[in-house]
């Protein structure tokens, strides 16, 4: 069976996340088919999400980028209620891959975490997909930043 995987990402965005994980999934599944929507921004993905899942995706993952404002933060918040809405409608995983403007100190960080974050959900999908997700359950797995590793009594 060929796994048909979703992409949505915005013009918003300052790295184009997708395409870190476009590679990442093609190369752990390489026959993945892609179909991807760009928006302008957040607060159309939900919209995007529902074309993509109407298409038959298997699942979808979206790319947010999310400036430093409490008008961004509400925004991301709402957008992201109707990712969850949708995904428990459609019964289909959607996987949220967004960046916080804040969450660096400087441009290059933020590229960085936006290209690691990327990458790692990828791989998450795939494994989560084929039900191999789980062995790494409780290992204080991060996306964007390294992992920190379990808590071992």
């Amino acid at each position: 069976m060929t796994l048909r995987v979703g992409i949505v990402d915005t013009t918003f965005s300052r790295v184009d996340m997708a395409r870190y994980a476009i590679e990442e999934l093609k190369n752990m599944e390489p026959s993945v088919v892609i179909e991807r929507i760009t928006v302008p921004g957040f607060k159309n993905t939900p919209w995007a999400v529902k074309q993509l899942i109407n298409k038959g995706v298997d699942a979808v993952m979206v790319f947010g980028w999310i400036g430093p404002t409490l008008t961004d933060k509400i925004t991301y918040a709402v957008a992201s209620m109707g990712l969850v809405l949708i995904q428990i409608e459609y019964d289909k995983p959607i996987i949220d891959v967004t960046v916080h403007e804040d969450e660096a100190q400087d441009e290059k960080e933020l590229f960085n975490i936006a290209v690691d974050r990327s990458r790692k959900h990828a791989r998450n999908l795939i494994y989560m997909l084929r039900g191999e997700l789980t062995r790494w359950a409780g290992m204080g797995l991060r996306q964007g930043r390294p992992d920190v590793g379990p808590i071992i009594p």
